[in-house]
């Protein structure tokens, strides 16, 4: 793969001064000698084994520990915040394959910050006005009314009108002189009547800004340039999620001129729609470095990790009487090995709520997710070994009720 050769090579270049090469600076574990404070202890929490995957009301995920030392090492020294955003996107833009990128305060903040730059191009003052005036500006985005979520509501942090479409023709009618955008949900791609290829013709044929919303969609680690390569003029990512980056970082990649824009609207400026969306410096070299370390990774031996842990877990709840769990792996976003256990509710006298209450109360504490059906399962945000506390707690809830 042409890009994990490119890091290899790119991975011998100085970075800011040339004072940091990863994995060669100062560690941030303390020696064995230091007493370590439980911090969650003191404060009354629990902590959890994550059997839900990366989810930011559950912390998302746990870094890395190259990425952990680059998070200490720049929090060690100072730096002007623009010059580090500039040699980092320069760096991920090299890396990932695209014009341009910028850390962003999550996907969430890369969305706000995507639109605020497609609203103002490079005017200072018309950044300033976002999101109480817009004269002067466009003012509407159109999107699929299968792709409409809660987190488009980062569209409207911009004060932008969403307009609602179906099918392809009504699309095309919508658009006017005030759209200002195309905004599509990569995760319900095959939800929508309007597709990747189809969506990003009708936003070349009108010469219209088309952003993707991916924010949960690595792996694939080659999704990281395929949308921008597929011609989505602004593509997002959460940084804490696949990557392993710091919870609180995202990632804005496409247009150079459009990242540029977005800059305008990003601190440290203090009058703009993002100034309340701060990334710090340790944050942004820590987020780079969770991209390097995800595109040097072997993902093949990562797969048959995830592959064998939801196999032990499969194997072991299924021997419960009337349980039946089954392994998938969803299409789009958070495209990694799964599981859904089921059983039949008369013989075993718990709901699925219940048995995810059960473990959470437990000891220690699990965490899953699921619906009125089902209890759901990854283990790709687990440590190794945990898959086998898992299986053994659940085995035990569901074998009691049965």
């Amino acid at each position: 793969m042409k890009r994990r050769q490119l890091i290899k090579q790119l991975s011998a270049l100085p970075l800011i001064g040339g004072l940091f090469t990863p994995g060669k600076v100062a560690s941030a574990v303390l020696p064995d000698t230091v007493e370590r404070r439980d911090y969650y202890k003191e404060l009354g929490l629990r902590t959890f084994i994550n059997a839900a995957g990366t989810y930011t009301a559950l912390t998302g995920s746990l870094m890395k520990e190259a990425v952990l030392d680059a998070y200490h090492y720049a929090s060690k020294q100072y730096v002007a915040l623009d010059e580090l955003q500039d040699k980092v996107g320069e760096r991920l833009a090299q890396l990932i394959g695209c014009e341009a990128a910028t850390v962003t305060a999550g996907a969430a903040s890369a969305i706000t910050l995507g639109t605020a730059g497609v609203l103002t191009g490079l005017d200072q003052e018309k950044a300033s006005r976002i999101p109480t005036d817009l004269s002067g500006m466009k003012t509407e985005v159109i999107m699929q009314k299968s792709h409409v979520i809660g987190y488009a509501h980062a569209l409207k942090n911009c004060g932008v009108k969403i307009v609602e479409v179906e099918t392809r023709k009504e699309l095309e009618n919508a658009i006017n002189e005030q759209t200002a955008m195309l905004w599509f949900l990569n995760a319900n791609n095959f939800k929508g009547k309007i597709q990747y290829q189809e969506f990003i013709e009708v936003g070349k044929k009108y010469n219209l800004p088309i952003m993707n919303d991916a924010a949960a969609d690595v792996p694939p680690v080659e999704n990281l340039w395929k949308y921008t390569d597929m011609g989505f003029d602004l593509v997002c990512f959460s940084g804490g999620k696949g990557l392993r980056g710091p919870q609180s970082c995202g990632l804005l990649l496409g247009r150079k001129d459009l990242i540029a824009a977005a800059r305008l609207s990003a601190p440290p400026r203090g009058d703009r729609v993002g100034r309340g969306m701060k990334v710090n410096k340790e944050e942004i070299l820590a987020m780079l470095v969770a991209v390097e370390d995800y595109l040097k990774r072997d993902h093949d031996a990562d797969w048959k990790l995830w592959e064998g842990q939801i196999r032990h877990i499969r194997e072991k709840v299924s021997t419960a009487p009337g349980v039946e769990a089954k392994t998938h792996v969803p299409d789009i976003a958070n495209h990694v090995p799964s599981l859904k256990i089921r059983w039949d509710q008369n013989k075993i006298k718990m709901t699925p709520d219940e048995v995810r209450q059960a473990l959470r109360d437990g000891h220690p504490s699990i965490e899953t997710v699921g619906g009125d059906e089902s209890v759901d399962i990854t283990t790709w945000m687990m440590n190794p070994g945990e898959e086998r506390i898992v299986a053994s707690t659940i085995y035990k809830i569901l074998s009691k009720k049965s």
